[in-house]
C-alpha cells in the first residue's frame, strides 16, 4: 500500500496507524482522509488483527483535524464515504481502536479520537473543539459523540465556546481511559491492546457490537436485539475453546473462527 500521509504497520495483531503531517500538527487534508480510509479498510478486512493504536506523528499534536489552510486554497472538502478521517462516520468496525493521543486533539482530531473505542492521552495533551471560534461546528460527530461522553454541561461548555481541556481535566470527566507522561503513551497504548489481544477476537467485537448497537436503546430493547457479530461468536470454535482451555487449565488458542 503506497502511503504518503499516514504510516501503517501491524505486529503481534496490533495495527498501528499513525498521521503523519507533523508541519501542519497533523491536520487532514483530502488525500489524507483517502489514505486513512484505504488503511481503515485493510485493518478490518485483514483477520489477523485484532486492535489498533491511532496516533499522530511527533510530540506536539495528535491531529489538529481539518486543514484550515487547504480549505481556504481549495474549498471545504469532500469527506470520504465513511466519514473524517474514515472513521467518525463508519459504524462497521467491530474490531477496537485505540487513540493514543500525543498532543493537541483539536476539532476533527478531537472528532475522530472520540470514535475510537479507548483514549489514553499524554499529560501535555489537549483536547477541545474550537469550530466555533473559526465559524463553524463540530460537525463531524463531535456535538453528538461528546455529551454521550461526559457530562452535559460539561460538554455543552465545550461545544459553545470552544474550551478545551487538558489531559488532567479530561481524565477526572471520563473522557479519557489513562494519562502518561508523554514519554510513557506508546508503551501504555500497547499495553492497552496487548489486553485486548489477549483476549477472543469474536468475544472482543461481539462485546463492541453489541455495547455501541444498543447504547442508545430501552435496556429491554437492546437485549432483545440480534447483533451479527454476537450470531457469531456463539456458533464459532472459539466460543468452544476457551471454556475448554480454561478447563483444561491451559491459555486458549483463539482461530479467530
Amino acid at each position: 500500500m503506497q502511503l504518503e500521509f499516514v504510516q501503517y504497520e501491524k505486529r503481534d495483531h496490533v495495527a498501528y496507524v499513525t498521521m503523519n503531517r507533523p508541519a501542519v500538527m497533523n491536520a487532514l487534508h483530502p488525500p489524507a482522509h483517502e489514505e486513512l480510509e484505504r488503511v481503515w479498510d485493510d485493518f478490518a478486512g485483514d483477520p489477523d488483527c485484532r486492535v489498533a493504536i491511532l496516533t499522530g506523528a511527533g510530540e506536539k499534536a495528535f491531529s489538529a483535524g481539518n486543514d484550515l489552510k487547504w480549505t481556504v486554497e481549495h474549498g471545504m472538502p469532500r469527506m470520504p464515504k465513511s466519514g473524517f478521517a474514515a472513521l467518525t462516520s463508519r459504524f462497521d468496525l467491530v474490531k477496537p481502536i485505540i487513540a493514543a493521543v500525543n498532543g493537541f486533539a483539536l476539532g476533527g482530531g478531537l472528532e475522530i479520537a472520540l470514535a475510537c473505542d479507548l483514549i489514553v492521552a499524554a499529560e501535555h495533551a489537549t483536547l477541545g473543539l474550537p469550530e466555533p471560534k473559526v465559524g463553524l461546528m463540530a460537525a463531524a460527530g463531535g456535538v453528538h459523540r461528546l455529551p454521550r461522553q461526559i457530562p452535559l454541561r460539561i460538554a455543552m461548555g465545550m461545544l459553545l465556546t470552544g474550551r478545551p481541556l487538558k489531559a488532567a481535566e479530561a481524565l477526572q470527566y471520563g473522557l479519557v481511559n489513562e494519562v502518561v507522561p508523554g514519554t510513557q503513551l506508546m508503551e501504555a497504548a500497547g499495553r492497552w491492546a496487548t489486553a485486548i489481544a489477549e483476549c477472543s477476537p469474536l468475544s472482543v467485537q461481539a462485546s463492541k457490537e453489541a455495547a455501541l448497537g444498543g447504547l442508545g436503546l430501552p435496556l429491554r430493547d437492546a437485549l432483545s436485539m440480534q447483533f451479527p457479530a454476537v450470531a457469531r461468536l456463539f456458533g464459532s470454535e472459539d466460543a468452544k475453546e476457551g471454556p475448554r482451555a480454561f478447563a483444561e487449565k491451559r491459555k486458549p488458542v483463539w482461530k479467530g473462527r
